[in-house]
């Protein structure tokens, strides 16, 4: 199969995913300042997950336009990525409502989690497929900022226990990071 299929496919339903996000924010009954202030929680967890959608599907994009053809491996590896990805919504709207709450957050944490290994996994079926030696086999090669990442995660959703903006600032500090990641992917590619 080309791989422009799935792509699409995938552009799709991460497009649908950030559309179910944004109509959780729902506008103030009310016209002060105090109303909107109110709201600040549940738009800085639609804001983090925003980011976070927005670089998953950064780095997919990247490692699709590298490639002309995909197996049923990776086809699946792929959807189970995109299952994690459309627990965020949910796991936003949680955090939101509750004010960034203990369990949210760890739960939040967690599909975080997920996602990581999920698209570790689909990279790695890319790379089976592609071949080490390849460009995208090197591009998508296991680095040990993927298990920095990891790890910060895994902190993040312990230290939430203890103290949730600590959590919190441990995925804050991995959004960062991704973010650096793909100013230098964009000047490599």
């Amino acid at each position: 199969m080309k791989s422009g299929r799935l792509e699409a496919f995938s552009d799709g339903v991460l497009a649908i995913i950030i559309t179910v996000m944004v109509l959780e924010l729902e506008a103030p009954n009310e016209t002060t300042l105090e109303a909107i202030i109110a709201l600040l929680p549940i738009f800085i967890s639609y804001l983090g997950s925003f980011i976070y959608v927005s670089i998953y599907w950064n780095h997919h994009h990247h490692i699709f336009q590298m490639i002309e053809s995909v197996n049923y491996k990776i086809l699946w590896a792929n959807l189970h990525l995109l299952f994690w990805i459309s627990l965020i919504p949910f796991t936003t709207s949680w955090i939101g409502e509750n004010h960034i709450d203990t369990l949210p957050v760890a739960l939040y944490g967690f599909v975080l989690i997920m996602i990581g290994i999920s698209f570790r996994i689909l990279k790695n079926c890319i790379v089976r497929h592609h071949g080490k030696k390849s460009r995208v086999g090197q591009l998508c090669r296991i680095k040990r900022k993927d298990m920095f990442f990891l790890s910060a995660y895994i902190s993040g959703v312990m230290l939430t226990f203890f103290n949730t903006y600590g959590g919190v600032s441990c995925f804050i500090i991995v959004i960062l990071f991704q973010i650096f990641e793909l100013k230098q992917l964009h000047n490599t590619i």
